[in-house]
């Protein structure tokens, strides 16, 4: 476990931009024994959504943002190699994100997550077009698409993409998982746009992944509550 003194003073560090200092942070929690996939999951994640709702409440500055980002990336680059390697499951994944290079740390740690776990992986990044994702995935024939998504404006996109290959049937077999702020924001939202899983977290779409199907906390959908509500009024009526 990490103690919250220790994330008190990252996200103290981070946000101040020192490097240095928040490179020793994280030297001390490893050799404290904390693993570096632990530190993946109980460090860097929970600061990059603490940092984004910040930045997004108007708490911190745009340059304060930029700089932690690129601060926690450079600490996932350094651990990458550190990540324990589990025997290859011959299982494929492909990662893409509709996000700019700034916000594509989020859909990196997965990739990094996957590779550990054994999975084979692509991470495509963002800044494709949904042409070029479809092509690849026609080329590589995974058995995910995971995509990864972080602001509003990018649904319709995501939409779209997910529309196209499931008209086109050329992958029946091939399982959508998304994940990214985009969608723990919007309650529901990964099932309305068609996709097959949801993963909250990093940690979570390994798992979501490997299970085959959604986690039950991320089974939470607009049409469910509804028919939840409508069959409370029932009893509710009956009684």
């Amino acid at each position: 476990m990490v103690d919250n003194s220790l994330l008190e003073r990252y996200l103290d560090v981070v946000l101040k931009g020192d490097r240095k200092l928040c490179r020793s942070i994280i030297e001390e929690a490893l050799q404290k024994g904390t693993l570096a996939n632990s530190v993946y999951s109980l460090i860097i994640w929970p600061m990059m959504a603490e940092i984004d709702n910040l930045f997004r409440s108007g708490k911190i500055s745009p340059v304060q943002e930029h700089m932690a980002t690129r601060i926690n990336r450079s600490i996932v680059d350094q651990l990458q190699n550190k990540l324990p390697r589990k025997v290859n499951k011959d299982k494929r994944i492909a990662i893409c994100c509709t996000s700019p290079e700034l916000h594509e740390l989020g859909a990196q740690m997965i990739a990094d997550l996957f590779e550990s776990d054994g999975w084979d992986v692509r991470f495509l990044g963002g800044g494709l077009t949904n042409d070029d994702i479809l092509e690849f995935t026609n080329r590589y024939n995974p058995d995910i698409l995971l995509i990864y998504g972080t602001e509003p404006k990018q649904a319709p996109d995501i939409r779209r993409l997910i529309d196209t290959i499931k008209g086109i049937n050329a992958h029946p077999d091939m399982k959508i998982l998304v994940s990214g702020g985009l969608f723990n924001r919007a309650e529901g939202l990964w099932e309305e746009i068609g996709a097959d899983m949801f993963a909250a977290t990093a940690v979570e779409a390994v798992q979501v992944a490997s299970a085959g199907e959604p986690a039950e906390p991320a089974i939470r959908t607009i049409n469910r509550r509804k028919r939840k509500s409508q069959k409370e009024t029932k009893q509710s009526t009956e009684s």
